[in-house]
């Protein structure tokens, strides 16, 4: 298929386009690929600000398309209205998704700042810690599995040791 510069042949030729992938023809899922996914990746650049995310929407639009073809209705308007549109929604769910997992993190690591201050511990007393607990886990690694020490629930080791299970820490 040629590319015209005429767009209401433009139009024409998109919406067969959208038919033709809608029976699931790959070559026009790339030349429609090849006519938008610049203009696409710009729009969302321009409303996400990260490259990255901005590709990654650019899959989400034309995989969408490839699934949902045929809902494509020319009465409710132009494809390449349709890609924007599509495209304007990924990126916007993008967005939201990237502010919500900032808050989770934000609210985590708050979260751990107050548990370690609420403890007494300072950031470099947390960090020996980790630190320990890794060496720890590395040096039991080393032991063989018939060596190494077993857990004990509270009750067995009160039990082991004459204790009440309260007292067992």
């Amino acid at each position: 298929m040629s590319i015209s510069h005429n767009p209401e042949k433009i139009a024409d030729e998109d919406a067969t386009l959208i038919h033709q992938i809608a029976q699931q023809d790959q070559i026009s899922l790339s030349q429609l690929y090849d006519r938008y996914a610049r203009v696409v990746n710009a729009l969302a650049y321009r409303l996400l600000g990260s490259r990255e995310e901005a590709e990654e929407v650019v899959l989400d639009v034309f995989s969408q398309v490839w699934r949902t073809a045929e809902r494509y209705d020319a009465d409710k308007g132009r494809v390449d209205t349709w890609l924007f549109m599509l495209t304007r929604s990924r990126a916007l769910d993008r967005g939201r998704k990237r502010q919500r997992n900032a808050r989770v993190v934000e609210s985590a690591t708050a979260a751990e700042k107050a548990d370690c201050f609420s403890k007494g511990q300072s950031p470099e007393d947390v960090l020996m810690s980790s630190d320990r607990q890794q060496q720890n886990k590395a040096a039991l690694d080393q032991i063989p599995p018939a060596q190494r020490p077993t857990r004990f629930e509270k009750a067995e080791i009160a039990t082991i040791r004459g204790r009440f299970v309260k007292i067992v820490k």
